[in-house]
This record gives structure tokens, C-alpha cells and sequence, in this order.
């Protein structure tokens, strides 16, 4: 199976954005727009991109829907995100069209209600894992602290295909992927996803070489990482 370099896409109002200690704040690449930068990637060959409704995960309205279906509209499968805990509000992210979902870290507090969406939904169902340290920290305007080790447990006993793991204090930060807590969660046999400070080919390939199965690759990818280099070479490999 090869390796999936997956660009993310974060959205505020409709443009381009990305997260720091103060919220949301615009992104200038590609004059702020989604679709373009959407469309430079599905350019570049990417197997899926990842968008993220960041007034969903921080202010509670997904204002962000028809944007998210534009993207969906250029033909690469899309896995969507915003701080989703609740069915309800799966089902309105997965309403653009997308073909995954993440649900948020909150939404871990609840067993029943995620062992049920890994039923129902199947792999269309990803599970958001938000790690500081050995510990899962959702960000957005629902907050959790749970131990990883005890919510693997239960996590593993259910229906559950796919983890996207983010190191939490690595996002934006350019400076390399969290590989403390990824191990714990690929020795769980599922798929896994990585996410936080990714920005090079050695990142990626430490990803890799850790056992997960893709990268999402955020400011990097804005910033011009050439990505249809590292495409050919995830191919290759």
C-alpha cells in the first residue's frame, strides 16, 4: 500500500487559515483561497486532501459547507474535519460529499456514541486523537483529558478502522512529527494517520517508517513543499 501524502486545507470564513495560541488567522498562500490551493494540489497528483471547518471546531457553526463541497467537486476523495462531536454534526460534514470523517477528540467521552458511529459508518469514520504528551487534549470549544493507554482500550474493542493522530504542540510549527504516543496507537493494529510539524521528507519518512500509513502535511504544503517530488517518491517506495 503506498504511502499517502495527504495537503490539509483549514477553513475560516471561507479562506484559507491556520491555528495559533490566538484562534484562527488568515493564511496569505494563494491569495487566501482554498480552491486554488486545492486545485495546485489535485495538480500535483495527491491521493485525498484533508479540509478542516475551523469555525465548526472553535465557534460551533459550520459556515464553511459550500467551500468544503467545491473542494470535493475537483474529483480526489476528501476527508473532512472540525472538532465534530456529535452525529449530527458528522452527518453535516459528510453532507459536502466527503468520503471521511474525523470526529473530534470530545467526542471520546461519550463510548457508546462513537462505538455506534464506528458501526455505523464504517471506514468512512475516522477517529481524532489530539495528543499532549500521553495525554488526549481536544482543542476547539469542547475540551477532554484522557489518558491515551485507557482510551485505547475501550477504542480497540470497537469497530474503529483508522486513528488520525496530532501532535498537538507541533502544529504549525514546521519542526517535525510527535513519535512518542504514534507507536502506542499503530501497535493497536488499526490504520493510522499522523499530523503536527510535518514539513519535510525526513518527517515523512519517520512517519513511515513508524508503521502509519499516511501524513497530513499542513503549512508545508502551502509553503511550497514540492510535493509531486515526494509523491513519486512515496511510489516508488
Amino acid at each position: 500500500m503506498t504511502f499517502e501524502i495527504i495537503p490539509a486545507i483549514d477553513l475560516s470564513a471561507g479562506r484559507l487559515a491556520r491555528l495559533t495560541a490566538d484562534g484562527p488567522v488568515a493564511v496569505d498562500a494563494f491569495g487566501g483561497d482554498p480552491l486554488a490551493a486545492a486545485a495546485a494540489f489535485v495538480a500535483a497528483g495527491v491521493p485525498r486532501l484533508h479540509v478542516v471547518d475551523m469555525d465548526l471546531a472553535f465557534g460551533g457553526a459550520a459556515t464553511n459547507l459550500q467551500m468544503i463541497g467545491a473542494v470535493v467537486a475537483l474529483g480526489v476523495p476528501v476527508q473532512v474535519a472540525g472538532g465534530a462531536a456529535t452525529e449530527a454534526e458528522l452527518h453535516t460534514l459528510l453532507g459536502t460529499g466527503a468520503d471521511r470523517v474525523v470526529v473530534g477528540s470530545a467526542a471520546l467521552q461519550d463510548r457508546d456514541l462513537v462505538a455506534g458511529l464506528a458501526d455505523r459508518l464504517g471506514s468512512r469514520l475516522v477517529i481524532g486523537l489530539e495528543m499532549v504528551g500521553p495525554r488526549i487534549r481536544a482543542r476547539g470549544r469542547r475540551r477532554v483529558d484522557l489518558s491515551l493507554a485507557t482510551t485505547l482500550e475501550w477504542l480497540l474493542q470497537t469497530d474503529v478502522q483508522r486513528f488520525l493522530v496530532t501532535g498537538v504542540r507541533r502544529v504549525g510549527s514546521l519542526a517535525g512529527p510527535d513519535l512518542q504516543e504514534l507507536p502506542e496507537v499503530i501497535a493497536g493494529g488499526r490504520r493510522v494517520l499522523a499530523a503536527g510539524g510535518i514539513a519535510t521528507p525526513t518527517h515523512l519518512h519517520a512517519v513511515r517508517t513508524a508503521g502509519a500509513e499516511g501524513a497530513i502535511v499542513g503549512r508545508a504544503a502551502l509553503e511550497g513543499l514540492d510535493l509531486p517530488a515526494l509523491l513519486r517518491e512515496a511510489a516508488e517506495a
